[in-house]
């Protein structure tokens, strides 16, 4: 009878090894219970030559799983034989293949930091340059089926490493134009602008330039739309939307550029004809006689412009013209009060004429402000800008710029890439 119930016990047993995959395994170890290991999960040893022999042999029989195990553990293992850079590669080509980007892109700057001059530096960049615009453009983060970080600030990072790694590269430009790309959809627009003149200064002569110069008159150009508290607004997307023509005449943003122009005067004219209004109401003519030859100035014929001028010809009946011009300076008084300062300026040294920085400048900053801090994909081991590591939560956290309260967040669907 006895017999009879352990043949029953054991035949669930039996089951269950023989519905087992012949490649899973079990492991023993001394002084624990034996686990079960998924096939291409159990730990893989040898060195450098036989890890690469199984990777292959894996890859061949297309059990990726494996390939990928035995081609990072060489990496990892053997960092400087000569089979490592290579592995490096083929474990984020798996990784991309299988749709494990963050894992892809640790692979690939692991490659392009510890190993600049091997032959698939370039191909790494690209694929680096390639996930961080996947996640630029909407690819979300999620373990589990839910979003749990902001992709824009991934996608910062690895942007950011490219510049620092390949400061002359084919990506390079492109790279530092995404940064400010990332930070105007987030609506960090400070950020954004700084980010886009970088491009400006750094890479003049590359196409994109021409995309960083428009953008930030685009963005100086919404805020002043918006109703921004930065009064400067307009006059700063005016510059912008200027140097924009002067730097690159022949770019297929022009006419929208000298559109924004045209908006940008009107909302000038309608601004200083309600400035104008105000004071004449407050019956501070003078002031209010600036700003209607204002109008004049910037609209000539329009209809604010007629209105102007017909009020400054009733006022200068009413008041006369001792009470609307600005008061005569005494010539006289003003070239001695110069040469009074030049007196001073001969005996007590050079005359500042704005900030001690005109006299003494301040020395150039040792970080790149246009950069965000290093990425956090892996341990920071770069040497340009430097920094300390940093776990992935403090680098996202530290690295994204609070959104300026003066400079509202623009329509990212404006904002065109090239």
């Amino acid at each position: 009878m006895v017999f009879r119930l352990r043949r029953w016990f054991l035949l669930p047993v039996l089951g269950a090894f023989i519905s087992t995959p012949l490649s899973a395994a079990v492991i023993f170890k001394p002084g624990e219970k034996a686990k079960y290991v998924a096939p291409g999960e159990e730990e893989i040893s040898g060195n450098a030559g036989e890890l690469f022999h199984v990777a292959q042999e894996a890859e061949q029989k297309h059990d990726l799983k494996r390939a990928l195990r035995a081609y990072r553990t060489l990496f990892k293992k053997y960092p400087k034989d000569a089979l490592a850079p290579g592995s490096a590669f083929k474990a984020a080509q798996l990784q991309e293949q299988t749709k494990d980007y963050l894992g892809a892109a640790e692979s690939y700057r692991w490659l392009m930091e510890k190993y600049p001059s091997d032959l698939h530096f370039e191909e790494a960049i690209e694929g680096l340059f390639r996930i961080g615009e996947m996640y630029l453009n909407g690819k979300k983060i999620k373990v589990l089926g839910i979003s749990v970080a902001n992709a824009h600030d991934r996608a910062v990072e690895i942007f950011a490493a490219i510049i620092r790694n390949a400061p002359f590269g084919k990506y390079t430009a492109r790279a530092q134009f995404d940064i400010g790309l990332a930070r105007e959809k987030d609506g960090a627009n400070d950020a954004a602008i700084q980010a886009y003149q970088a491009v400006v200064d750094k890479f003049p002569n590359d196409p994109v330039a021409a995309d960083a110069q428009y953008q930030i008159g685009y963005i100086w150009f919404t805020a002043a739309k918006a109703g921004t508290k930065d009064f400067a607004a307009t006059d700063k997307a005016r510059t912008a939307f200027e140097d924009f023509l002067y730097r690159f005449p022949n770019s297929e943003k022009g006419p929208q550029a000298r559109a924004n122009l045209g908006l940008l005067e009107k909302k000038t004219t309608s601004t200083a004809f309600k400035i104008a209004k105000f004071y004449d109401k407050q019956k501070a003519y003078r002031a209010a006689v600036i700003y209607y030859n204002e109008v004049i100035r910037t609209q000539p014929g329009s209809v604010e412009s007629t209105e102007a001028q017909k009020r400054i010809d009733q006022l200068r009946k009413k008041v006369g013209d001792a009470a609307i011009e600005p008061p005569k300076t005494d010539v006289a008084a003003e070239k001695k009060k110069a040469a009074e300062r030049e007196g001073r300026t001969a005996k007590g040294g050079p005359a500042m004429r704005g900030s001690a920085n005109e006299v003494a400048p301040l020395p150039p900053p040792e970080t790149d402000p246009a950069l965000p801090p290093p990425a956090s994909l892996m341990p920071d081991n770069t040497t340009a800008p430097a920094s300390s590591p940093s776990d992935e939560s403090s680098a996202s956290s530290s690295e994204a710029p609070a959104s300026s309260e003066t400079s509202p967040a623009a329509d990212a669907s404006a904002s065109p890439a090239p």
